[in-house]
């Protein structure tokens, strides 16, 4: 084991360039940016292109074992990389660095492990220059960074282990994903597509199927520190958007005054983000307070609270879409108990309700087993790399 310089492994670094969105083709070039560096790989669900007219001589082409880093972003992302698997034609953005790295002496699986230990860490978030709302690490400072290089045998073993307890990360992922798809397939074959309603069931209003209303937050400024600190929940629109379906957890509470001048809704409610977000939707899985950008629905008799869920799962691309935007965009109480939901016999949409619990519980018994996938490759990549202060 030997101790290198950063600076001595990299053969080349070399930015990109810049391509305004207003000059993308529908076909050229692809033009990588930061937001196409996942967590653990390339994301090229979405890809710009450019004409090859934009290009400078030299970026153009990604090779194997070319590693993509991340020089500018949020504090957060800055630092984050990609390791290339197969060669490409690409271009890629001036807020990222090409690091090419002397594969005679290092493997570029290996230092790209150690990149992601390096900003697991923290390092490039406690290192990075801070601006207004950016940050920057230059690679000339990673550069002088130091490494510990076993032989060429031994770092291809620690790239085949972090690799190996990375691909089971990947397939728990992967299984989530296909989970969340789950009820959606589900709904369709049960009840058809809600937008056309091909098994004509009947139709009413969604404000007649059940108790549909808004939350209140009535106290100006809604931020005065004395609502706050006590024992009653209190949940926002961004708490039901990133709640998969199920409320689950909460960062807020509300003192006795704040409950005084807002509701309590009971676990079981439905809650509609209307601003912001549009129309994501989540069940409380406790009792809890939300403010008016955020609608509550408890059914009646004629529908089942996990029916709804799923209507709305369906409507709330168009929805979005068609919100009117001032500073944010927003429905309004109305628009939502105005709009025709079917109304399939009960009986069957208890059925359906059941199924939906059987999957919240299936996805529930994944994510256990994703956050240990996470927690093993972390230990191991943390065994593997040790980083200082």
């Amino acid at each position: 084991m030997t101790r290198r310089l950063i600076g001595e492994l990299i053969t080349s670094d070399e930015a990109g360039f810049a391509c305004s969105k207003t000059r993308l083709v529908e076909r050229g070039l692809p033009h990588l940016r930061p937001f196409n560096i996942g967590d653990d790989a390339l994301d090229l669900s979405q890809v710009y292109q450019v004409s090859l007219d934009e290009a400078p001589a030299g970026k153009t082409a990604l090779l194997a074992g070319d590693i993509l880093f991340n020089n500018t972003n949020s504090a957060e992302l800055v630092g984050k990389s990609a390791l290339i698997g197969d060669s490409m034609s690409a271009g890629f953005s001036n807020h990222m660095t090409r690091i090419r790295l002397d594969t005679r002496q290092v493997a570029p699986g290996y230092f790209a492990f150690w990149l992601r230990r390096l900003r697991g860490s923290g390092y490039f978030t406690r290192n990075a220059t801070q601006w207004v709302s950016q940050a920057a690490y230059k690679t000339s400072e990673l550069r002088k960074l130091t490494i510990d290089i076993p032989s060429l045998a031994e770092q291809c073993q620690v790239v085949d282990v972090l690799s190996r307890a990375e691909g089971i990360v990947r397939l728990r992922r992967e299984a989530q994903r296909k989970a969340t798809e789950l009820i959606p397939a589900i709904f369709l074959e049960m009840f058809g597509d809600p937008s056309t309603n091909p098994r004509a069931w009947p139709t009413r209003a969604f404000g007649n199927v059940g108790a549909l209303d808004r939350g209140k937050s009535r106290n100006r400024p809604r931020d005065a520190p004395e609502l706050y600190g006590g024992p009653y929940p209190f949940i926002q629109t961004g708490d039901i958007a990133n709640s998969g379906g199920r409320v689950t957890r909460y960062s807020s509470t509300y003192s006795e005054l704040g409950l005084s001048q807002s509701k309590l809704w009971p676990r079981g409610t439905l809650c509609i983000t209307i601003a912001a977000n549009i129309a994501k939707t989540g069940v409380l899985e406790f009792d809890a307070c939300f403010p008016d950008s955020v609608v509550g629905f408890l059914p009646g008799e004629t529908v089942r609270t996990e029916f709804v869920q799923a209507w709305l799962h369906f409507l709330q691309p168009t929805l979005e879409a068609n919100a009117p935007q001032a500073a944010q965009k927003n429905i309004n109480l109305d628009i939502l108990r105005r709009l025709p939901i079917p109304t399939p016999p009960v009986a069957l949409q208890d059925r359906f309700e059941q199924y939906c619990r059987d999957v919240f519980a299936l996805r529930s018994q994944q994510g256990d087993s994703l956050v240990k996938a996470i927690d093993c490759f972390d230990a191991l990549l943390a065994r593997s790399f040790y980083i200082g202060n």
